[in-house]
């Protein structure tokens, strides 16, 4: 898959999950709930696995520590995500790239800040599960179309666990990412948003 997909996938989830809104007259509880849950969580670990409209599937470990920090680390070793707090970083070790971007202006910037901005970009869908609540971006842009959906879990910051998402990239392209082994405010050192240089091939 490429970075490109990879990227809308990941970045373009973070941003409509840092940006949930509380634009209704009455907010509803699942927007209540949904804030709660992003004030409380400052770090967070798991797995991910990923499924493109091919059927191809790349997995790997994700661990974010607020303010700043985060990383994907996909399996195999050649392809890493890495936000230090300032820039976000694209590395593959298979190609020796290296693509830097100032992590203010991703989508990933508001999600890994200590006040996530609520401002009307998300909204609601109705659930045939009550088990799961779906949120979808209004409008997300470059990166296309995205529906994330969280678990009801009374263990989880504000009964609520992030299961995955999907996003449709402007090609119309779809991948869907589902997490696994999530915990929640759990010890992530530093040393995990570093990562050695790529050697040019």
């Amino acid at each position: 898959m490429s970075f490109v997909n990879r990227f809308a996938c990941l970045a373009a989830g973070a941003a409509l999950l840092a940006s949930l809104p509380a634009t209704a007259a009455a907010p509803s509880p699942d927007l209540a709930r949904l804030k709660a849950h992003l004030s409380a969580v400052q770090t967070m670990t798991g797995k991910f696995s990923q499924t493109d409209d091919k059927g191809r599937v790349d997995t790997g470990t994700l661990e974010m520590k607020r303010p700043g920090r985060i990383r994907f680390a996909y399996n195999g070793g050649d392809v890493l995500l890495v936000a230090n707090g300032k820039t976000l970083t694209f590395i593959d070790y298979s190609v020796g790239q290296k693509s830097s971007w100032p992590l203010g202006r991703t989508p990933l910037g508001p999600l890994l800040s200590n006040s996530p901005d609520f401002n009307g970009k998300a909204e609601i869908l109705p659930s045939n599960d009550n088990r799961v609540v779906v949120a979808r971006a209004k409008n997300a842009g470059q990166y296309g179309q995205l529906t994330l959906a969280f678990l009801r879990n009374a263990s989880a910051p504000g009964g609520l666990q992030l299961y995955g998402w999907t996003a449709i990239d402007p090609q119309n392209h779809r991948t869907t990412v589902k997490l696994s082994d999530v915990r929640f405010n759990v010890a992530v050192p530093d040393v995990a948003f570093t990562y050695v240089n790529p050697k040019k091939k």
